[in-house]
């Protein structure tokens, strides 16, 4: 059995382990504030921008009326043979299973699409080391070494994100589709509306099927037990539960398509239409590193959160336990002491 001193520099050392994931709590919950604010901002563009797209789609033939087909590359409907799949993940650890959930959703994927050349884009330090792990990296215009490769590391753009550090990553994304070297464009990240409402989910971007909606290919729920967890963590720390009412502002937004009023447009709707649409796309992208930036600081939070209360159970375990080897060692003297006066 371990003595009284070294048990009472294991409490040392617990408390002061503590006192580090307390505050790492509190900095990631600072933080999923400013990243619940980031991705708040970029909204309005993005709900006025599928609006105006929208509005522009009853002004323009997107098809052409012999074939039927859609005009605009970046419609373009192919038999999938080639595709990308973007995974966004974290740069750093300690924060529970939010890296792990999403290399295993990335992977899954991959193991549906058997037969078909995956090309994958990692943004975020978690990602390129897992897949590096396992696939050749090659840049796209190699001649292809395996069905499944790593043709992109983004590593660091996630601490802020910035449209400026996204926008050329979708713009070589879309250049390949618009060049029909891919068939389909999919994107793995942790979808976030507040602590306790987030889903790991596989979108596919493109071909686009239609504006304003989305297509999810896998989704994966946060269980009972981990919505549990992430409020307890959440309340404490003084983070909102429930994402913020944006309805007003949906509604306000969606009034510019839906308003029967004739737009006059000073280029055709057809070339406003051809030069907004892959601004659509970047923007889908970068709502997803938003999003999945505040999905990692809120699992952080959650982590360090129970780190710290396991913490706390562990000392007092250790306390409990230093308490019975002092009283063992006080009785032993005492017993000794007795036995020496009666032998006396």
């Amino acid at each position: 059995m371990p003595s009284v001193l070294d048990i009472r520099r294991r409490i040392r050392s617990v408390k002061s382990t503590r006192q580090i994931t307390k505050a790492m709590k509190m900095v990631s919950a600072a933080k999923l504030r400013r990243a619940q604010e980031r991705a708040l901002a970029a909204r309005p563009y993005a709900q006025m921008l599928t609006n105006v797209l929208k509005s522009l789609v009853e002004r323009a033939d997107v098809t052409d009326p012999e074939t039927g087909k859609a005009t605009h590359p970046l419609l373009a409907v192919r038999p999938e043979r080639n595709i990308v799949l973007v995974v966004v993940t974290g740069d750093r650890g300690l924060a529970g299973g939010f890296n792990s959930n999403l290399l295993k959703a990335a992977q899954r994927f991959l193991d549906t699409k058997t037969g078909i050349n995956v090309d994958v884009e990692c943004v975020g330090r978690k990602g390129r080391d897992y897949f590096r792990r396992r696939y050749p990296a090659q840049a796209a215009g190699e001649d292809r070494s395996a069905p499944t490769r790593v043709t992109g590391e983004h590593v660091g753009i996630l601490k802020v994100p910035q449209f400026s550090h996204v926008a050329p990553i979708a713009e070589d994304i879309i250049e390949r589709y618009t060049n029909a070297e891919i068939d389909a464009v999919y994107v793995v990240f942790n979808e976030f509306k507040s602590v306790i409402a987030q889903r790991i989910v596989v979108e596919q971007v493109l071909p686009i099927a239609q504006l304003g909606e989305r297509d999810i290919e896998q989704a994966v729920e946060l269980s009972v037990e981990e919505r549990e967890r992430a409020g307890e963590a959440a309340t404490s720390a003084g983070v909102l539960l429930q994402p913020q009412d944006t309805s007003e502002i949906d509604s306000h937004a969606a009034g510019f398509a839906s308003g029967q009023v004739d737009y006059i447009y000073e280029q055709p709707p057809l070339t406003l239409f051809r030069a907004l649409l892959p601004k659509y796309v970047i923007v889908q992208i970068y709502r997803s590193m938003l999003e999945s930036v505040a999905a990692e600081h809120a699992a952080r939070m959650t982590a360090m959160d129970s780190a710290t209360n396991n913490a706390g159970d562990l000392i007092d375990s250790l306390t409990l336990t230093m308490n019975r080897v002092r009283q063992a060692a006080i009785t032993k003297e005492i017993i000794e002491i007795v036995s020496g006066a009666a032998a006396l």
